[in-house]
């Protein structure tokens, strides 16, 4: 990876490296929240990769029987029709978490018959894949008795049964499973089950739009299929088409006329030019550990930096960048206009070159600029309203902070090399507080470091394994299924051996540093697939990662004291400090079903390697981390190796009871389903 400077004045090269080596539901955890306003061939064998520890080859692995090759229909995703293949990505979705979420057994032969019994019928789904991870492939669905020729269900109508299913008791999502419970405010704690909450016309209103947003999606790819950035981190990030295989409304965005879903998208590779404001230095929250040449830059002056030449900034005043759709949102919003009539806020309107949102959608980046932004946005993206929280505008610069007490060097020093493996830093912000010192939501930025030279590979998990259309292909392929391909022809090997060997490439460049930052320091990291960036090298192979997010840091709660020594008052405002059982069950959930899972569930899925393959391999790895000195080991790979069931976050279900997964303590956040673990079962 080219070096850029880091906003501590280092080079890349000085950052850390890659190591050089069916049951049912049980106890599901439903909170309460306060409101706001390729390949078919069966190898029997993982290869070896190239500079993997012995370890993983060791001793013969015999799979079994293979699973169904690819299955002959042609793929619903490919349909001509991009509403057609956007909704039958909607039901995939709806289907993959109902089965999830409920417990459902592989089916004895290629279809599968889904009981919804308050509707008094059933469901019909031909199985294409079925996953030992989740990551089935279904068909399309029929309803009992439905005659020849009739309409097929769609994701909406399909989305009212499940609800309606989910509210008469045909789902045990509802009942609280009493686990790390917190009640919020004063509202009382409840021990009798919870019915969803509503009529569940907010998720199928839901559902409805994201199946919308993706058929423009895929509609503007397949005519646009080639545009090139000239930034390969932002080609990537704009390659999300159909979102999160298991969530409910991957694309639901709610609020956004047409023009805006064009600019603000990165699906349609959108660009906007930001929006500005004035704050009076009375009322600005900032911090910054952003330092050049050993000296602090303040946040303000790297905003103004941002903004360039001709911004009208009325004299004493600071700058600060806000998200064009934000603006016109806080414009209405009694606070913002107390300060606007006190002469403490001005309004600059748009100016500068286009910034381009990434998968977050409010992230957003320029080719060149040194940082990027991470803005507040009112929208409500999936689950969530996606406006920054105090605390986590914190917890970003005490974490960049942390790091450069020396626990950046131990990190860099346990694997050394590049491009290697850290965290895209957080180290500056600007935010607002009224006069009285209390927070004003949504008016603030995140100054984020942006490392990433033009040239540089780097994808999140997430957009690796998105399928989307494929130039002169006329289907719809991932990117992670072109780079074994294209590994497979250049080295003459088949496709299920380079794809194991790039799996284990990428359990040592990405998954054992942040095992290692565990087990040393106590700090697990929220690394599920869109937080988690793999950089890979000219020929497609893993050689190091980054993890970015503010919000999702666990500073374990039995190393406070540890913590405490490396970087005195940690955690005091931040709010980062968890419970080692909540941090255990949420750190197995985000690196280990979530990232590896899914990983081993989209190379499945896309034919190209058996999941047991590559779950065998991955069950060698931890065994081996397992041994890892006690000063630097994780329990995660202990909990992965012998729990016989792994708490797993139900998005449906989430959905369902209208939870925020921003708001409230991380506790209560989103409901908790209790699934079997397979790489013990």
């Amino acid at each position: 990876m080219t070096e850029r400077p880091a906003p501590d004045g280092t080079q890349a090269a000085e950052r850390p490296a890659a190591h050089a080596q069916g049951a049912g539901l049980i106890e599901p955890t439903v909170p309460r929240q306060q409101r706001r306003p390729g390949d078919d061939t069966c190898h029997q064998q993982p290869a070896a990769g190239h500079g993997a520890p012995g370890p993983y080859d060791s001793g013969p692995y015999d799979p079994g029987p293979c699973e169904p090759v690819r299955h002959p229909d042609a793929d619903p995703l490919d349909h001509p029709d991009p509403a057609a293949a956007a909704d039958a990505a909607g039901i995939e979705n709806l289907l993959r978490c109902w089965l999830r979420e409920q417990g459902t057994p592989r089916p004895a032969g290629g279809r599968l018959r889904l009981a919804l019994h308050a509707s008094a019928t059933a469901l019909h789904i031909p199985v294409r894949y079925w996953s030992p991870t989740g990551w089935h492939r279904l068909g399309a669905p029929t309803l009992d008795g439905t005659p020849p020729g009739s309409a097929p269900l769609d994701a909406v109508t399909l989305a009212a049964l499940l609800r309606r299913e989910a509210a008469h008791g045909g789902d045990r999502r509802a009942s609280d499973g009493g686990e790390h419970r917190v009640a919020d405010g004063d509202e009382p704690t409840a021990d009798a089950p919870q019915a969803p909450d509503g009529d569940g016309a907010e998720l199928i209103g839901r559902v409805a739009n994201s199946v919308r947003t993706t058929a423009l999606f895929i509609a503007d790819r397949r005519a646009h299929p080639d545009a090139d950035t000239g930034f390969r981190f932002l080609d990537a990030e704009q390659s999300l088409l159909l979102g999160h295989p298991l969530h409910p409304t991957p694309k639901s965005r709610e609020g956004l006329t047409d023009a805006e879903t064009r600019a603000y998208s990165p699906e349609l590779r959108g660009g906007f030019p930001l929006h500005w404001a004035a704050v009076h230095p009375s009322v600005l929250a900032t911090d910054s550990a952003w330092t050049e040449r050993g000296r602090t830059v303040p946040a303000a002056r790297l905003a103004a930096r941002l903004a360039g030449d001709g911004l009208a900034l009325p004299e004493g005043t600071v700058p600060l960048p806000l998200h064009p759709w934000q603006a016109r949102d806080l414009a209405a919003r009694p606070e913002t206009a107390a300060l606007r009539d006190a002469g403490l806020l001005h309004d600059l309107g748009p100016h500068g070159p286009l910034w381009y949102p990434t998968s977050s959608v409010r992230t957003v980046c320029r080719p060149g600029a040194p940082a990027m932004l991470k803005l507040s946005l009112g929208l409500r993206i999936t689950n969530s309203r996606r406006e920054n929280l105090r605390k986590e505008l914190v917890r970003g610069v005490e974490v960049h902070r942390l790091l450069r007490t020396g626990l950046g060097a131990e990190w860099r020093a346990a694997f050394p090399g590049t491009p290697g493996f850290d965290i895209v830093r957080d180290p500056a912000y600007l935010a607002v507080d009224s006069p009285d010192g209390t927070p004003v939501q949504g008016l603030d930025a995140v100054l984020r470091h942006q490392p990433f030279a033009p040239g540089d590979d780097a994808v999140c998990i997430a957009g690796l394994t998105a399928p989307r259309p494929w130039p002169g292909l006329g289907v719809m392929r991932s990117r992670l299924e072109s780079v074994v391909g294209a590994l497979s022809a250049r080295t003459g090997r088949p496709a299920g051996a380079v794809a194991t060997e790039w799996f284990l490439r990428y359990l040592e460049a990405v998954v054992r540093p942040v095992l290692w930052l565990d087990g040393t320091a106590g700090v697990a990291l929220e690394a599920h697939q869109q937080n988690t960036l793999v950089l890979l090298d000219a020929g497609g192979w893993p050689a190091g990662g980054r993890y970015r997010d503010n919000q999702g840091y666990y500073f374990r709660a039995s190393r406070r004291a540890e913590l405490e020594r490396r970087l005195p008052g940690i955690g005091a405002a931040s709010d980062t400090f968890v419970a080692d059982d909540v941090t255990d069950e949420r750190f197995a959930y985000y690196l280990g079903i979530n990232n590896v899972f899914g990983l081993i569930g989209a190379f499945g899925a896309a034919r190209l390697v058996r999941e047991e393959i590559l779950l065998a391999a991955f069950r060698r790895f931890l065994a081996d981390a397992a041994t890892a000195p006690p000063a630097h080991r994780s329990t995660l790979p202990e909990r992965l190796l012998t729990s016989p069931t792994l708490r797993c976050k139900a998005n449906l279900a989430t959905r369902l009871h209208g939870l925020d997964e921003l708001v409230g303590p991380v506790d209560t956040q989103s409901v908790y389903v209790t699934l079997p673990n397979p790489l013990v079962t």
